[in-house]
Formats: C-alpha cells, sequence, structure tokens
C-alpha cells in the first residue's frame, strides 16, 4: 500500500491600503493593518485553529503513524505574531509532537525562483533561519512557490541542502508517467515529489460537497481513491 502524503499551504499576503495620488511622498504606510488583523483573526477562528487541533488529536489517536506536512510562509507568521500568536502556538504544538514537518519555501511566497537566483537563494535562507527560531527545526523538503518547477530549481533546492522537493505533477510535463512515484531531480540525487492534483483536488472541492448526492457522482471520481490506495505505486502526495 502506498503511502499517503498530506502537505498544507499556509500563506496569508500582506494586504495593501487605499493609498490616493496625493499621499505620495506624504505618508509611507502602505499597508492595511485593520484588513491584515480581521482577516488573520477570521481565518484562525475558522481554518487554522479547529483544523491543528483535528490533525493533533488524529496524531495522538494513531500513535505516529499519521503524519502531515506544513509549508508557512514568513509574512505569514509576521502576522501570526502580530495579530493571533495562539495560532502560531498551535503549528508549534504540532511540529512538537513529531508528527508534523515543516517544509523550506521563499520567505514572501514569491517568484524569485523564476527572475533571481541570488534573490531566491536569500529568501530561501530566510526562512529557514525563520522556521529553526520558531519550530527548532531545519526544513529537509522544499516546496516552491506554487510548486513552480524546472530542473534548475531542483538543483539549487539541492545545493542548499534539501533532500527532495515537492512540485506539480502536470500531466503535460509528466506525459505518460505517473505522479504517484518518487523521482529524481534531473542529473542529481535531490527527490522530486509530486502532487496527485487529481486526488488533491477531490479532497479540497469535491469530497465534501453536499449539494451533489455521492451516488450520483461520476463514477471515475469515486474509483479515484480506492484505485489510489491499492494501486502498486510508492506514494500519493496531497
Amino acid at each position: 500500500m502506498p503511502s499517503v502524503c498530506f502537505y498544507f499551504q499556509v500563506h496569508q499576503p500582506v494586504r495593501l491600503r487605499h493609498y490616493p495620488f496625493f499621499l505620495i511622498g506624504h505618508n509611507h504606510e502602505y499597508e492595511d493593518e485593520r484588513a491584515n488583523a480581521e482577516i488573520m483573526r477570521k481565518v484562525a477562528a475558522k481554518c487554522y485553529l479547529p483544523t491543528n487541533r483535528t490533525l493533533r488529536d488524529l496524531i495522538r489517536r494513531y500513535d505516529g503513524r499519521f503524519k502531515v506536512a506544513f509549508s508557512i510562509t514568513g509574512v505569514a507568521i509576521e502576522q501570526m505574531q502580530r495579530y493571533s500568536p495562539e495560532t502560531l502556538a498551535s503549528f508549534q504544538e504540532l511540529v512538537a509532537t513529531g508528527g508534523a514537518e515543516i517544509l523550506g519555501e521563499t520567505y514572501y511566497h514569491s517568484l524569485a525562483a523564476v527572475f533571481d537566483e541570488n534573490e531566491f537563494r536569500e529568501q530561501v535562507a530566510e526562512h529557514s533561519a525563520l522556521m529553526r527560531s520558531l519550530f527548532g527545526v531545519q526544513p529537509k523538503v522544499f516546496r516552491n512557490t506554487e510548486l513552480i518547477y524546472r530542473d534548475r530549481i531542483g538543483e539549487l533546492a539541492g545545493e542548499m541542502g534539501f533532500d527532495a522537493v515537492i512540485a506539480e505533477g502536470a500531466d503535460d510535463i509528466l506525459d505518460w508517467r505517473s505522479p504517484d512515484f518518487v523521482y529524481n531531480v534531473n542529473g542529481h540525487d535531490t527527490r522530486l515529489l509530486l502532487k496527485n492534483y487529481r486526488l488533491s483536488d477531490d479532497v479540497a472541492f469535491r469530497f465534501s460537497n453536499r449539494r451533489t448526492p455521492p451516488v450520483s457522482r461520476p463514477r471515475p471520481r469515486r474509483e479515484r481513491w480506492p484505485a489510489a490506495i491499492t494501486s502498486p505505486t510508492n506514494s500519493n502526495g496531497l
């Protein structure tokens, strides 16, 4: 039976305030602090905190056999520290169980990997330093923004000490190959872990859709889950 690998992306962008033309040169407060606070607290109450409690209980119930991974951006962490410290504490509690892994990524959830390798390296190093400071762990698996990948990104991740990279299991790149196997970065020992986007989308958008009765859902979709769990593959990345 293959492993089912859950990883969760946690990001909150910084909201910008309305900035009229006539404030240029006179007012340098560009961020909407009120919106940032309201949204972070709302998402924390409805999503982060209840989800983390559920994950914590599952980790304890199955004595460490249930594991998850989190990719948490630096700007999300900053807003947790500022507006919802209990949310940051809940992530720290999860990591302390040993059942939650922290992934590396760009500090600002940026596209630096596509445009500037030096900036990319700096942001990844800054993010790793923050993870060591707050969680006491050194990320060993890298997840780029929006799972954007090319061989050079995999090479850079390996050079920075990461053992593996998570990427999108894109059909046009994989061709006939399955995303449910562990691959290697081209010409390197760094592992390449792919997301099975079909299964992932089932969980995120369709599995809990109560407006569509299960018996009326397309048969192939319902069959993907048992087929994935019993197929002779290495893993299913969600």
